[in-house]
Order: structure tokens, then sequence, then C-alpha cells
């Protein structure tokens, strides 16, 4: 495997890992994915992402919508 390929492969890898489907994100957040499908008519969980027809969810605002989520006070 030539270096471009390798590199090519781990961009690919990357940009795959980058996106939750909302079934990956109901797993992540072990909700129902009914739950996922509500957030999305409410606008109240991670920011969406439509590649045609499909809903996807970048990791990057996936880990900021759970850090909004922290009481802002921590347990004493």
């Amino acid at each position: 495997m030539s270096a471009s390929t390798a590199q090519a492969s781990a961009v690919q890898s990357d940009a795959k890992g980058a996106h939750l489907t909302p079934r990956q994100l109901a797993e992540r957040e072990g909700v129902p994915l009914q739950t996922v499908y509500i957030w999305n008519m409410n606008g109240t969980g991670p920011r969406i992402m439509r590649i045609g027809r499909h809903v996807r969810y970048r990791l990057a605002d996936v880990l900021a919508w759970e850090e909004s989520q922290l009481d802002p006070k921590p347990a004493a």
C-alpha cells in the first residue's frame, strides 16, 4: 500500500467516524431512537446535518451539545 493510499484510507475512516447516525446517537446517549427523533422535531438535541434525505450528526456538534447538558454546578 502506497503512502497516498494509506493516507486516503485514514482520512476516509476519520470521516466515517466523524458523523453519527440517529441510531448511533441513541446508543451513545442510552436513549430510545424515538427520543432522538423527538429531539430533532423540537430542536433540543445536537445540531443535525442533512445529506440528501439522511440525517447525520457531526461528532463535534454532539460533543458540544453534551457539554451544554452538564449541570452548571458540580454536585457537592
